[in-house]
C-alpha cells in the first residue's frame, strides 16, 4: 500500500500513529505528496486536494485519514482502534470527530491571522480560536479512564493538542487544564507519537 503525505499534516500524523499502532508499517510505504499541484498525479488520488490518502493493494484509493484509519484496522489482527458496536465506539468517533474540528478551527484561525488585518479578519479570529477553546475544554471533561486500551479518539485528540503546541506553542493550553495535559504527556512517550513528530518543509500547508 502508499500512503500519500506532507509531514506536517495533523491527519496524516493520526494515520502514521494508526499505522504504527497496528503495526502495519511494514504494509505500507510513505510518499511525499504535492495535491494541490494542478495536474500532479496526487490530484488523483485525491480529487479534493488533500492528504493522506492510501492507495490499497487493489489500486483503490482511500480518503481522508478517518476512511484511511477505519480501513488500516480492518486489516490488522489487532484491530483495536475502533472499538465494536457499542456505546464505547460512539465515544471514539465523537471524540474523533471533536479533534478533526479542533484543527480544522486550528487552520482556519491561521490563514486568518496571515490575512491583512481589519474587522472582519479579527472577527473570525476570534470566532475559530473560540471553537479551539471550547474544543479543548470539552477534551478536559471527557478525559479517558486511565488503562483503557487506545482507540482512535485517543489518537485524534492527542494529535489535535500536540498540532497547537506545534503552530501556537505561544499559547499553551495545558496550564490551565493539567489533568488533560498529564494524559497528554502519557500519549506522546507512546512510540507511535514519538516516531511522526511533525516536520515542515517547502511545499507543506
Amino acid at each position: 500500500m502508499e500512503l500519500h503525505i506532507s509531514p506536517s499534516s495533523p491527519f496524516v500524523r493520526k494515520t502514521r500513529v494508526a499505522i504504527l499502532e497496528l503495526g502495519l508499517e511494514d504494509q505500507v510505504e510513505e510518499v511525499i505528496s504535492i495535491p494541490w499541484d494542478e495536474g500532479s498525479a496526487d490530484v488523483m488520488q485525491n480529487p479534493a486536494g488533500k492528504v493522506p490518502a492510501l492507495i490499497t493493494d487493489d489500486g483503490e484509493s482511500l480518503f481522508d485519514s478517518p476512511v484511511i484509519c477505519e480501513y488500516l484496522d480492518s486489516l490488522s489482527d489487532k484491530a483495536t482502534l475502533f472499538p465494536p458496536i457499542s456505546p464505547a465506539r460512539w465515544t471514539a468517533l465523537r471524540r474523533q470527530a471533536l479533534a478533526d474540528a479542533l484543527l480544522d478551527a486550528m487552520i482556519a484561525r491561521r490563514v486568518e491571522g496571515n490575512r491583512p488585518g481589519d474587522a472582519d479578519t479579527e472577527y473570525w479570529i476570534d470566532r475559530h480560536w473560540t471553537a479551539v477553546q471550547r474544543s479543548i475544554d470539552e477534551m478536559a471533561r471527557t478525559i479517558p479512564a486511565a488503562g483503557k486500551p487506545i482507540d482512535i479518539g485517543d489518537i485524534a485528540v492527542a494529535v489535535a493538542l500536540a498540532q497547537l503546541l506545534y503552530r501556537f506553542g505561544d499559547q499553551d493550553w495545558r496550564p490551565a487544564r493539567p489533568e488533560l495535559a498529564s494524559w497528554f504527556e502519557g500519549m506522546m512517550q507512546r512510540p507511535s507519537f514519538e516516531q511522526t513528530y511533525p516536520v515542515d518543509h517547502e511545499r507543506s500547508r
